[in-house]
């Protein structure tokens, strides 16, 4: 039985998926791991299944035909592993633009083989450079969502809604418990998946990881602790599907944590949050205008007033 899946979601990200798969082989070769990888294609432009077809022989293409997003991807591979006679008992789910340390899924694996209490390990995430990059979080308070990622935050990014939800206030080099953690790189036991279920696909992109996590977290009848693994380190090119398309990026975050308010903290919590980012990108949109006005770097701000626009047009949409 094959005791770790391996599951990529990519889209249009050709060259950096080609350095993760060889980053992947070589860590399971240098754990002595039996590993099963899983590429899950979604619809990329870019030639990525050429790419894996060519290069990587024992890697098992999944074409959705569709961009299924985050969850959706996820959930094609889940369901077919899932449903087979012998599933794994763990499954990995890594973003695309990652490379993994040839240490790195031993030292996950080995974690939940001594910690049966444990459902999800992380390890920790590096930026390209090798500067740390945040994954451990607290399930977001109200005033999260009024001040992450949102015209707020630039002016005050120090806020204390934000440093408690990202954990600011304990540090990243020990062994710790979470709340959850980013979906850049989560090992997750196929028995916690089947109590808490799969990805909600209601999340086109972002905070399902959040909602996912939420659930996996309540079930104390099954494996529910979260755990964040410093000593296994994998680097993660930050975004780098999502930044192709900037205004989908900030309507996609901005829908989806609409809808985890909704479905976590009520309809009235939601209406509250819609009318203030409506208010705040308007407020972004109007300042962008007046500088276009003035002549002052007239092709920035016809840039920005786009997205601006979008959004507000994408948000407003939603009520």
């Amino acid at each position: 039985m094959t005791h770790i899946t391996i599951i990529i979601v990519s889209w249009n990200v050709r060259e950096l998926l080609q350095r993760c798969l060889t980053s992947v082989r070589a860590a399971l070769d240098a754990g002595a791991l039996s590993g099963r990888i899983l590429v899950v294609d979604n619809a990329s432009a870019d030639g990525t299944p050429a790419m894996v077809r060519d290069r990587f022989a024992q890697v098992e293409l999944l074409e959705s035909g569709a961009n299924l997003g985050f969850a959706g991807g996820n959930n094609l591979a889940l369901r077919r592993v899932l449903a087979e006679a012998n599933p794994p008992d763990y499954l990995l789910l890594l973003n695309p633009d990652t490379e993994v340390a040839p240490d790195a899924l031993r030292l996950l694996v080995d974690y939940l083989d001594a910690h049966p209490q444990v459902a999800v390990v992380g390890p920790r995430l590096r930026y390209g450079d090798g500067t740390p990059q945040g994954s451990r979080r607290r399930f977001p308070t109200a005033g999260v969502f009024f001040w992450e990622s949102t015209p707020l935050e630039q002016y005050w990014p120090a806020n204390p809604w934000a440093q408690r939800y990202r954990m600011a206030d304990r540090p990243d080099d020990i062994e710790q418990e979470d709340d959850w953690l980013v979906g850049a790189a989560l090992l997750v036991r196929r028995t916690a998946i089947e109590h808490a279920g799969l990805l909600d696909e209601g999340f086109a992109l972002y905070s399902e990881e959040l909602e996912w996590q939420l659930r996996i977290h309540a079930n104390s009848g099954a494996p529910c602790r979260i755990m964040y693994l410093p000593q296994a380190e994998i680097t993660h090119h930050e975004g780098k599907s999502s930044e192709q398309a900037p205004a989908r990026r900030y309507l996609s975050f901005h829908r989806s944590r609409l809808r985890y308010v909704r479905m976590v903290h009520g309809a009235a919590l939601a209406r509250v949050l819609w009318v203030f980012l409506l208010l705040a990108y308007g407020g972004e949109l109007a300042v962008e205008t007046l500088k276009w006005l003035l002549g002052h770097r007239r092709s920035l701000r016809a840039g920005r007033m786009r997205v601006y626009a979008e959004l507000i047009g994408g948000v407003g949409a939603d009520h």
